[in-house]
């Protein structure tokens, strides 16, 4: 069994151009997600997957590893599988940790390394239990609901399953940091956009619709990512803490 561990980190988002390369302190936030992607224990090797020189440089220039990648790809997954794809070596995993997440925490990517590994499954997910009102309404936070073993059922951005303002209790928060087997990698790849998929705005939503399983496992940790410039205020607080 070994293990590759990629993260996509693109130019190009919207709500925040050039966002892997933003400054946090003195370094790039790619370099800070890179720095604790290598705290893992169970993951053997990490390449960041980009379609920009300037994030391949950077990440060069720390003494990371990199790999170009198209510029055009429906999903960040799909970013990974030719990243994966162009690398050497007999990899059986694929652990997918995206670029804005410079606070990730190590023992989330071992937990799901596990989930993945032990559980003998195509693909893996963490959650975590959220027991936040204004959240279960927040579109922007993604909701899971699973079966007696796991298995993700459907994720979705409304509130499920539903639940009266009085009687709430929690819910299942999506934390999107996925796991693959190899096998899996070449269908996912040849998947199309599917309806629901559409409609939510979730690419797990495809994997779903067309009959693949998503093993989910509980996280007790939640590190928080970088959407807007804004966000990094957030993330030098949790650094000053």
């Amino acid at each position: 069994m070994k293990i590759l561990g990629i993260i996509p980190a693109r130019m190009g988002s919207t709500r925040f151009p050039g966002k892997p390369l933003a400054m946090i302190q003195n370094k790039p936030m790619i370099q800070w997600v890179w720095e604790n992607c290598q705290q893992s224990q169970l993951v053997n090797e990490w390449k960041v997957a980009t379609d920009h020189e300037h994030i391949y440089q950077a990440v060069i220039a720390f003494g990371g590893k990199a790999i170009m990648t198209q510029l055009h790809h429906p999903s960040g997954t799909d970013r990974c599988i030719e990243a994966f794809e162009k690398s050497e070596g007999d990899f059986s995993h694929l652990i997918n940790v995206q670029g804005d997440e410079p606070l990730i925490a190590a023992q989330q990517i071992d937990t799901l390394v596990k989930s993945l590994t032990e559980k003998k499954a195509t693909i893996a997910t963490l959650v975590k239990k959220n027991y936040s009102w204004e959240d279960f309404q927040n579109k922007n936070r993604v909701k899971v609901v699973m079966d007696s073993n796991g298995k993700a059922l459907y994720f979705s951005r409304s509130g499920i399953p539903f639940q009266e303002p009085e009687n709430f209790a929690f819910f299942w928060k999506h934390i999107g940091m996925y796991g693959f087997s190899a096998g899996i990698l070449p269908i996912l790849h040849q998947l199309s956009i599917s309806g629901l998929e559409k409609l939510e705005s979730l690419e797990q939503l495809r994997w779903l619709e067309s009959g693949i399983a998503i093993q989910t496992t509980e996280t007790e940790i939640e590190t928080p990512s970088v959407d807007t410039p804004s966000d990094i205020i957030e993330i030098l607080k949790h650094i000053h803490h």
